[in-house]
């Protein structure tokens, strides 16, 4: 699996990392309405570390009735494009780019535009309100080399 994330930015407190979009396991939805969808709730949150891209999950069903906690794979996709047992994370690269988390590392994700680009880059973890302004542009690179993800 390599290192693990540091703890410090999973859960459900202030300026953690914010699920964009997840996907449960299930089939129906926990009230039983029909086929489970995909929740892009504010407040869904990473709980713990499971493998290089399987993490615990916390998130609202998709009918809003129940908090849901299930391992999911992450996925570097928009939310519309999830399936069942996948979760996305947003970041907003330094030029106001909307990109999505492929793989985490303590200080740096590898992310895929929506264009389909590839990038490794230095993210900011910000409050919320002001985490969709993108990153610094501090760095070497000239370009895209930081993003800051959403926050709850």
């Amino acid at each position: 699996m390599g290192r693990p994330i540091l703890p410090s930015k999973f859960g459900s407190g202030a300026g953690k990392l914010e699920v964009t979009g997840a996907f449960s396991n299930n089939t129906t939805q926990p009230d039983g309405s029909g086929a489970e969808a995909v929740s892009t709730a504010t407040g869904n949150y990473i709980v713990s570390q499971r493998g290089s891209n399987r993490f615990k999950v916390n998130f609202l069903s998709a009918d809003g009735s129940t908090r849901n906690e299930e391992v999911l794979t992450l996925k570097a996709v928009a939310p519309n494009s999830l399936t069942n047992g996948e979760f996305c994370v947003q970041v907003i690269l330094d030029d106001s780019t909307v990109a999505y988390v492929s793989r985490f590392f303590n200080n740096t994700v590898h992310c895929t535009t929506v264009a389909g680009a590839h990038h490794s880059v230095t993210y900011s973890l910000g409050a919320e309100g002001d985490d969709e302004a993108g990153g610094s542009g501090e760095g070497e690179k000239a370009s895209k080399n930081t993003g800051s993800i959403d926050v709850i």
